[in-house]
């Protein structure tokens, strides 16, 4: 029977040998498209499964070129935000999976797509906006008017309010005189 310090010299040597190793989470290099299955479990996370490969228990979908092309170069991003994979295409992807990233992108990239400008005042940096939408009438402020509008066309402007709501006139020439005179001022 060992003594009561050899116990103790054991249990301290125990004790000393064990660290701690992080967990190293590397995502495959290339994905097949076909292989993907998006799905929510439980009805509010969304996870991913690269069929006889892995699955990620949080993902995240966004899209590389919102502006440019917002239906093409999805990103599934896990939960450090780090890209696991792009999809170039959706189309490429089961029903189910495409319905999902159309619903994450829809939430994520809500945009009031702008009808009318009833008013609209500057102050010192900051824009009044009041506008009818395709949502309904909005009241809406953005804050330095130069970095908070993008031309994503000639005639197609994107607004970001101080809120990170987004506000898109999709084509000026179609809005009313007043409005594009209002609009002309500010900008």
């Amino acid at each position: 029977m060992a003594s009561e310090e050899e116990k103790t010299e054991t249990n301290r040597k125990a004790k000393t040998e064990r660290t701690i190793t992080p967990i190293q989470v590397t995502h495959p290099e290339r994905v097949d498209p076909e292989a993907i299955r998006l799905f929510h479990d439980p009805p509010w996370a969304l996870r991913l499964t690269i069929e006889g490969d892995r699955s990620y228990l949080k993902v995240r979908v966004v899209c590389a070129a919102p502006l440019s092309q917002p239906d093409r170069y999805i990103c599934l991003l896990d939960e450090k935000n780090e890209v696991i994979c792009t999809v170039e295409d959706p189309i490429v992807l089961d029903a189910a999976s495409q319905g999902i990233i159309k619903e994450e992108l829809n939430q994520r990239y809500m945009t009031a797509i702008i009808k009318r400008v009833d008013s609209l005042r500057s102050e010192f940096g900051v824009s009044y906006w009041e506008v009818q939408t395709d949502r309904g009438n909005r009241e809406f402020v953005v804050r330095n008017v130069s970095e908070n509008a993008q031309w994503i066309t000639d005639r197609r402007l994107l607004l970001i309010d101080v809120d990170g709501n987004r506000f898109e006139i999709s084509n000026l020439e179609v809005l009313d005189k007043k409005s594009r005179g209002l609009i002309e001022m500010v900008l």
